[in-house]
C-alpha cells in the first residue's frame, strides 16, 4: 500500500492511501458536475418565477445567510450518511435560486446572455487552471488556512458595508477581491484532498462549491458592472 504521512497545522499526522486519496477526489469531482444540475435549476426557477425580486439589501443578505448557514449546518450533520448528498443537492438548489436575482438582473442587458455564458466559462477556466495547479503542487499548503479566513472575514464586512453604501465601485473592488480569495481557497481545498488531508468528499464538495459559487457570482458582477450594454 502506498501510503504518505502528512503534518497538520496542529502537528499531528496523517496517513492516507493514494487510493483513497483517488477515490475521495474522484467521488468529489462526480459530485460537484451533480450539483451544477440544482443549482441551474434553482437559477431557473428564480428567474422565471421572480420569487427572488424583493429580497435585496439587508432582507436579501439575511435570507441569504440563514439559508445557506442552516443548509450548511444539516450537511455537516449528515455527510456520514445516505441523507448526506440529497442534503447538498438541495443546498444547491438553493444556492441557484439565491443567485437568479443577480442572474436576472444581468440578462436585463442587451447582452446578458454573453454575460452570463461568459462568467460561466471564465469560472470553469479557474477552476481547471487551479485543479491542475493543486495536482503538481507539492508544497504543504495548510498555512494559508488562516489567511484566507482573514481575508473572508474583511470580504465580508465589506460587502455589508456596501450593501448600505450602494456603491458600484465598491461592489466591484469586493467582487475583485472575492475571485482573489475563493481562488486561492479552491487551491487550498482541492490540495487537502489530494493530499489526504480530507476524506469526506461530500465535504469536499461542499467547501469547492462554495469556492466556485463566489468565483462564478463575483464575475457576473463585474461583468454586469463593466460590460453590460443597455437598449
Amino acid at each position: 500500500m502506498n501510503d504518505q504521512i502528512y503534518s497538520n497545522p496542529n502537528g499531528f499526522g496523517y496517513a492516507v492511501s493514494q487510493e483513497q486519496r483517488n477515490k475521495v477526489l474522484r467521488n468529489t469531482y462526480w459530485l460537484l458536475a451533480l450539483s451544477l444540475i440544482p443549482t441551474v435549476l434553482g437559477a431557473w426557477v428564480g428567474v422565471s418565477t421572480g420569487i427572488t425580486r424583493s429580497l435585496g439589501g439587508g432582507m436579501g443578505m439575511i435570507v441569504f445567510l440563514a439559508g445557506a448557514f442552516g443548509f450548511m449546518f444539516a450537511i455537516e450533520k449528515t455527510k456520514n450518511s445516505a441523507a448526506g448528498i440529497p442534503v447538498l443537492l438541495a443546498f444547491t438548489f438553493f444556492m441557484g435560486l439565491m443567485l437568479s436575482r443577480m442572474i436576472a438582473m444581468v440578462l436585463g442587458f442587451k447582452n446578458g446572455t454573453s454575460l452570463v455564458m461568459t462568467a460561466f466559462g471564465g469560472t470553469a477556466g479557474v477552476f481547471f487552471v487551479i485543479a491542475s495547479l493543486a495536482s503538481v503542487i507539492k508544497k504543504d499548503l495548510s498555512g494559508m488556512s488562516k489567511w484566507l479566513f482573514w481575508g473572508t472575514v474583511v470580504l465580508m464586512i465589506g460587502s455589508i458595508i456596501n450593501i448600505f453604501v450602494g456603491s458600484t465601485m465598491g461592489m466591484a473592488a469586493m467582487s475583485t477581491l472575492a475571485i482573489g480569495i475563493f481562488s486561492a481557497y479552491m487551491l487550498y481545498d482541492i490540495k487537502q484532498v489530494v493530499d489526504g488531508g480530507e476524506t469526506n468528499y461530500i465535504t469536499a464538495t461542499l467547501a469547492i462549491y462554495l469556492d466556485l459559487f463566489n468565483i462564478f457570482q463575483s464575475l457576473l458582477a463585474l461583468l454586469g458592472i463593466f460590460g453590460g450594454e443597455r437598449d
